[in-house]
């Protein structure tokens, strides 16, 4: 989803380092362990990052002048090549609640790390995750195991665009809770990927 983007003016030490040059990759970005606060940022750096909107839902208050209503949008980005973002956002207007999302979700970005994890396959190459993993997000557990190729994604449509993104091709997944829930079975899947970078594997990236 496209839109009219403003000139940027870095307001953290980490956006102006980055716009001045000194640092030029995300993973540089990432291992320095600084908290990302500006989406322009993963925007210089990940430039073919595309999104997907997962949910909009209506969301209700009553306050003392009345009901006010919001949108709350889910969204993640991704770039088919390892790396994710989840966000979400609330606002009284459909397409600036999804704006607020990306760039939520830009600023959440992690690397996944893939490998071929599968003792029946053994190739060598990242189509799938190097271990098994599990994410929680409230009532929702996403276990994803390694698959050998050509088993493509064996889980639901809303986990299955999360992966599709992080550049996952093959996995098995096994999920538990309220998976009508869209937002915490997308957002266990997003904490799952995230598992894959905390423990390292020879030989995956």
């Amino acid at each position: 989803m496209a839109y009219v983007q403003e000139e940027w003016i870095p307001l953290t030490g980490l956006g102006r380092m980055v716009a001045a040059g000194e640092i030029t990759s995300i993973d540089e970005v990432l291992a320095s362990g600084k908290p990302i606060k500006e989406p322009q940022i993963v925007d210089l750096l990940l430039p073919d990052l595309e999104d997907e909107v997962l949910d909009i839902n209506m969301v209700q208050r009553m306050t003392d002048s009345g009901r006010r209503v919001k949108f709350r949008a889910i969204v993640v980005v991704g770039n088919r090549d390892g790396y994710i973002g989840f966000g979400q956002a609330k606002d009284a207007q459909v397409g600036n609640a999804i704006r607020k999302a990306i760039d939520d979700a830009k600023v959440s970005i992690i690397k996944v790390r893939r490998g071929c994890g599968s003792w029946e396959c053994g190739c060598d190459t990242r189509h799938s995750i190097p271990i098994e993993v599990t994410g929680k997000a409230g009532s929702v557990r996403v276990t994803l195991k390694p698959a050998p190729q050509g088993i493509g994604l064996v889980t639901g449509d809303t986990p299955k665009k999360v992966l599709q993104l992080a550049g996952i091709k093959d996995v098995w997944a096994l999920n538990r809770g309220q998976t009508r829930t869209t937002i915490n079975y997308a957002k266990a899947t997003f904490e799952a990927l995230r598992q894959t970078n905390i423990v390292r594997v020879g030989g995956s990236e």
